[in-house]
């Protein structure tokens, strides 16, 4: 597989060592520090943990930016929405600036969305061209689905070989429409973590540990760092 695989006991401490590994990398950058956001039970943790005690008084909240790496096509409030489950586990109960929040449009069609969320982060990169030397992103967090999807990046979807747009709108392959970054976007930044927690993934990341697979995770190539932080029933080890 691609990039180093760390195995923690269980979900909550993959959770406790990801939030040490974010605010430490937080921390030791000079400047402003962007982040693109997975959804899922495993991320939620984290970003509850992030805004706790423990870590809300150390993590530099005013010079991080949080961006969504996919997200339902559904307004913010839904039951379903990325964005409402990471304001109410982490934003709301954090002193994040809300300039610093850049979530998906969820209104008008979705391809206009999907248009104005890549101009929203050319915006912040300061160009139109990704340039390897220069990634988008500081961290990027990434789930697995049990068929090997990553953000919305479905399997035998038309996104998996999209290599102009940064994002764009998945209409087949889920009940919802949805809308996700590419694999440029993804891949454009330092660090890219996979967080893998739970039985029901082991099949999947036996599967891409082995090699040769072709299901969309294992098809991540960043220009930086990639690591797989897995719990041990995902390992397969439990």
């Amino acid at each position: 597989m691609n990039g180093r695989i760390e195995v923690l006991p269980d979900p909550a401490a993959l959770a406790r060592h990801v939030a040490e590994w974010m605010t430490s990398a937080a921390l030791a950058a000079k400047d402003s520090f962007r982040v693109s956001l997975s959804g899922g039970s495993t991320p939620k943790a984290l970003f509850a943990l992030l805004a706790s005690p423990e870590f809300v008084g150390r993590f530099p909240w005013p010079r991080v930016s949080w961006y969504w790496g996919d997200e339902r096509f559904v307004p913010y409030d839904h039951p379903e929405s990325n964005y409402r489950m990471t304001r109410e586990a982490m934003l709301a109960k954090a002193p994040v600036p809300p300039s610093n929040v850049h979530p998906v449009p969820t209104d008008g069609t979705p391809d206009a969305a999907a248009s104005r969320y890549e101009q929203t982060l050319q915006a912040a990169y300061g160009a139109a061209v990704l340039d390897p030397g220069r990634p988008l992103f500081d961290v990027t967090l990434l789930g697995l689905g049990p068929d090997g999807h990553t953000a919305s990046l479905l399997p035998g979807e038309p996104v998996l070989q999209e290599r102009e747009r940064w994002v764009a709108a998945v209409a087949h392959g889920r009940p919802e429409v949805r809308i996700t970054m590419t694999y440029p976007a993804i891949e454009s930044s330092r660090q890219v973590a996979f967080l893998v927690a739970g039985k029901e993934k082991a099949a999947i990341l036996k599967s891409i540990r082995a090699g040769g697979s072709e299901v969309p995770a294992a098809r991540v190539r960043p220009v930086g760092e990639l690591v797989w932080f897995v719990d041990r029933a995902a390992a397969g080890d439990a």
